[in-house]
Formats: C-alpha cells, sequence, structure tokens
C-alpha cells in the first residue's frame, strides 16, 4: 500500500530541489553579465572614478572572492589562523611568469603546475608549522610569506625587485579573445573557478575531512581523542587552500602581464583575511559578500585620495562593532552544537 504522506513529501523534496536549481542557475546568469553592468544604465553607478568597472571587478573583488574562499577554507573550517596566504598566491603568479617567459607553454598548460607548486609549497610549510597552535602558527605563517616576496626580491630569476615583464595573456577559449581593454573573459575564468570551489568546499563538507575540520576548530584536544588525525586533515585543508590561492596567482599573472615583489606584501595576506573575517568565518556566502565590498569599496571612494584609507577603515570599525560575527554569520543551528560541545 502506498504511503500517501510519503509520496507528498518525496514530491515537495524534488520540487524543493528543483526551485534552488532554477535558483542557481538565474543566478550564476546574473553574476555572469556582471562585466556589463557598469555600461547599462540602471547600474551604471557601479562605475569607479578611476579604474575601469570591468577592471575593478576581476581585481581586487573577483580574485579576492577565489583568494577568500580559499582561506576560509583554512581559517573558516579548520579554525588555523593564517597570515601568511599571499605567499600561495605569489607562488602561482610566478610560475605563470617564469614559465609563460621561458617555455611555450599557454596560461592553460600553466594552470596545473601553479596549482601544484603552490599544494607542494602548502605542504613543506604545513608539515612542521601545523604542530604549533594559535599566535606560534600565526607567526610562522607571517614568516613563510614575508620568506617568499624576499626570496624573490633577490633571485635572478624573479627579475629581482624589477619582476618579471611580457607575461602572455592566455590564448582564445571556446572563441572568447582575452583583450586588455576587455576583462569580462577573465571574469568568467574566475567565476568558474569560484564555482569549483565552492561546489568542492561544499562536498567536503558533508563528508569526513568537513567533519574533522569542525571537530579540529571546535577544540583539538577532544577532535584527537575521537581519533582525528590533527596532522593530515591540517595539511588536508592547508594544500586545499593553497591550490586556491596559486590558481588565483596563475590569472593574475596572465592578466596583469608584469609581476614584482611589492605586489604581494603582508597587506594583502590582511585584507583577504578581513575578507573572511567580515563577511563570516565559515560561510561561503559571507566570504563572498564580504570580499566583494572590500575589493569594491576602496576603489569607489578613491576620488577622497588618501583619506579614503581611513574612511575604509571607520567603516570597518563600525560594521565589526555592530556585526562581530561577521556580515552573514555561521547559522545558528552550529552554535547552538557549539554551545552544547562546550
Amino acid at each position: 500500500m502506498i504511503n500517501l504522506r510519503d509520496k507528498g513529501a518525496s514530491i515537495w523534496e524534488n520540487w524543493n530541489r528543483v526551485q534552488r536549481t532554477i535558483f542557481v542557475l538565474i543566478s550564476i546568469t546574473v553574476v555572469a553579465l556582471m562585466p556589463y553592468a557598469g555600461g547599462f544604465g540602471p547600474t551604471s553607478f557601479l562605475n569607479t572614478p578611476i579604474s575601469s568597472y570591468q577592471a575593478v571587478l576581476v581585481y581586487p573583488i573577483a580574485l579576492f572572492v577565489l583568494m577568500g574562499l580559499g582561506l576560509n577554507i583554512v581559517v573558516g573550517k579548520s579554525g588555523l589562523l593564517d597570515l601568511g596566504y599571499v605567499a600561495f598566491f605569489a607562488i602561482g603568479a610566478y610560475t605563470m611568469a617564469i614559465m609563460g617567459t621561458m617555455t611555450s607553454l599557454n596560461t592553460w598548460e600553466i594552470l596545473p603546475f601553479g596549482i601544484f607548486f603552490a599544494m607542494v609549497a602548502g605542504l613543506l610549510l604545513g608539515l612542521p608549522a601545523l604542530r604549533l597552535r594559535g599566535d606560534y602558527l600565526a607567526i610562522v605563517t607571517l614568516g613563510f610569506g614575508e620568506i617568499v616576496r624576499i626570496v624573490a626580491l633577490n633571485l635572478n630569476i624573479t627579475g629581482g625587485p624589477n619582476g618579471v615583464v611580457g607575461v602572455p595573456n592566455p590564448p582564445p577559449i571556446l572563441g572568447q579573445k582575452f583583450e586588455l581593454n576587455d576583462h569580462a573573459a577573465y571574469f568568467w575564468v574566475i567565476l568558474v573557478m569560484i564555482l569549483l570551489v565552492i561546489w568542492m568546499v561544499r562536498r567536503f563538507t558533508i563528508r569526513r575531512p568537513g567533519r574533522a575540520w569542525e571537530a579540529i576548530r571546535q577544540d583539538e584536544d577532544v577532535a584527537a581523542l575521537m581519533g582525528v588525525n590533527l596532522l593530515v586533515y591540517k595539511l588536508w585543508s592547508f594544500t586545499i587552500g593553497a591550490a586556491v590561492g596559486g590558481a588565483g596567482g596563475v590569472i593574475y599573472a596572465s592578466k596583469t602581464m608584469f609581476i614584482a615583489p611589492d605586489m604581494f606584501t603582508f597587506n594583502t595576506s590582511i585584507l583577504v583575511l578581513a575578507c573572511v573575517v567580515f563577511g563570516g568565518l565559515g560561510n561561503i556566502w559571507g566570504v563572498i559578500l564580504g570580499a566583494s565590498i572590500l575589493g569594491y569599496l576602496p576603489e569607489r571612494i578613491r576620488f577622497i585620495s588618501n583619506a579614503r584609507q581611513l574612511v575604509f577603515g571607520l567603516v570597518l570599525l563600525i560594521i565589526m562593532n555592530v556585526r562581530p560575527d561577521g556580515l552573514l554569520p555561521r547559522k545558528k543551528r552550529e552554535k547552538i552544537k557549539q554551545k552544547e560541545a562546550k
């Protein structure tokens, strides 16, 4: 005999799934059309005073979103404070610059190398550093970020303080050319990367790595007593986060056609970390919102020159006092679980 209640619940669940799918597809379509918002009447206010709207949309907004999602795996999901995340971004960028100028490989062929070298760097850093906790881990990661910058500053292969010039742009993909005065193609590539990272993080979250990261974030000692291999799962988060940063670095170098050590300072790491904290630790959509605002706002108020840094800092200070958990904090049920665990 057919249970009408179960059948009705199944139909309702399928309908909700269809609605979510339609909403996601519409959202992706709207976001994909954002490069043209600056030239559209009702949204022309998005244009920034000095830089091209499309250029700002790609960097810092889109790349900050991508790097924020990568750092969120380390900071938001695993609870590990990484102050040297810019190092992986730099490794990806220099991989693209060096291989792009010294070999015949194009951007898409170099991209796996940039991701691989960033992951190796994350693994080499993580093996000794992830045995530390709290402030000690933060200091070590901060030092690693500065080491990468200083090494790039002093090596001949990286061009020293002069950097690397003539980095090639990506070849056309699906008939779409990458031009200096049209940044839409770069945005679409980064958008695809962002969607892949979101999908990957959501898959990990509902599986064993995600549960292990959650346990480590709440209490490392309890997680160890429950049988979680702390070092292994910390390395997972570090290497995956590094891979995202390396991918972003490859696209960044290919777009700017020039990189130098001064582009990868401690300030960049702090800004990406601020995107995660400002948006909401551990919340994917919060990180996206936070990175979008922190990437766009300084460019939007650039017309007030040096005072923009003061205004930017005051806005951050006010909002973080009003919303100490970020704009979109973790779900209430997760907070309840944390309180019960304590």
